[in-house]
């Protein structure tokens, strides 16, 4: 019988043994291609998931695989045909170089190599898949940044579920930290500010800045979700950062379905009472979005465009995410290097 140092595992599947600490990145997903075929399995998982939709199981299972799944991918499969780019998702190929240059900026200040890698919540790559990846290639600290500002169960909460359902799996699990939001972090605060104040310099600023965050059902909120605090929060905090009242930058609500009531004030209702009130000239950025996506280029910057002007606005610009930019790339960095310090990869890199 073998004694237990001999054994290697599979091919491939042997430790390294140096210590070595990784970054994961997790965003929201995105289908493979943008037809229904493709869309209907991300939906299916995305819409299946608990945290993002609590009804009773077996009821909800009949609406979505009934009603839902049979309807919405053609739709979806539409909206992504608009965004869609010779690279792919905007999502992905966002999150991508995202994930690049926070890769560079660690690599020129941390003491020792940190990986980073990127994994999607819903669709490929897997947050289990990539975890599991990085074990075999030898990874024992792994820090967690959704790629979500503002806590949500529906959102970093269930990010959390699919981390400790990949730790769950594994024999020899890694130590294990995750970023439960940095809404209010001061560096990104900047980092959002300067992107806006950037994109003044270029085009102009508008009569009104509307920030507009993805919406959750208010009964999350009343059952204890943080996330309509965190979303005002920042809201606030750019605002005093930007010099601007509560007339000049106001906040609302993306993304409702369903029947039940929303976080509010909604967007699309929000543009149109702007447009109806003589505002000609609306700037809309979304500091929910950390990289740009179908909710920002096709929901905002087309949909809500069209019901700006039917209701008599003249323009509604849409202010880019930080996407990949110096300022997000910084205050990630710097925010990473807070949450790794005592791991030894995350001292200052020596002169």
């Amino acid at each position: 019988m073998p004694r237990s140092h001999d054994y290697t595992g599979p091919a491939g599947d042997s430790h390294d043994p140096s210590v070595q600490a990784a970054v994961l990145l997790v965003n929201l997903g995105t289908p493979e291609a943008p037809t229904a075929r493709a869309v209907r399995p991300y939906l299916a998982e995305f819409l299946g998931d608990p945290r993002v939709i609590d009804y009773p199981r077996w009821l909800w299972w009949l609406i979505l695989h009934g009603v839902i799944l049979r309807v919405r991918p053609a739709r979806s499969a539409h909206a992504y045909r608009r965004i869609w780019t010779p690279q792919g998702s905007p999502l992905r190929v966002g999150s991508e170089a995202l994930a690049a240059a926070l890769r560079q900026a660690l690599a020129a200040s941390c003491a020792a190599p940190v990986r980073v890698a990127l994994a999607m919540r819903y669709g490929r790559p897997s947050v289990r898949d990539t975890i599991a990846r990085l074990q075999r290639e030898g990874v024992r600290r792994l820090l967690v940044l959704p790629l979500y500002p503002q806590y949500s169960a529906t959102s970093t909460g269930s990010v959390i579920d699919a981390v400790a359902d990949a730790i769950k799996a594994l024999r020899w699990p890694p130590e294990l930290r995750l970023v439960n939001d940095y809404h209010d972090d001061a560096g990104h605060i900047e980092a959002l500010a300067r992107g806006i104040e950037t994109w003044w310099a270029t085009h102009g600023r508008g009569e009104k800045l509307l920030l507009s965050f993805h919406g959750i059902p208010a009964r999350y909120v009343r059952e204890g979700d943080p996330y309509l605090a965190q979303c005002l929060a920042t809201t606030r905090a750019l605002r005093q950062r930007l010099g601007l009242d509560e007339s000049q930058l106001l906040v609302s609500f993306q993304s409702r379905v369903g029947r039940e009531q929303w976080l509010e004030p909604y967007t699309d209702a929000t543009v149109r009472r702007l447009a109806a009130e003589g505002i000609k000239t609306l700037d809309v950025a979304c500091p929910g979005f950390a990289v740009d996506c179908l909710e920002t280029l096709e929901e905002i910057a087309m949909q809500n465009e069209a019901f700006f002007r039917e209701a008599g606005g003249e323009s509604l610009r849409y202010i880019p995410a930080l996407n990949d930019s110096p300022e997000q790339v910084a205050s990630l960095a710097a925010l990473l290097r807070r949450q790794g310090a005592g791991w030894p990869e995350f001292a200052d890199r020596a002169p």
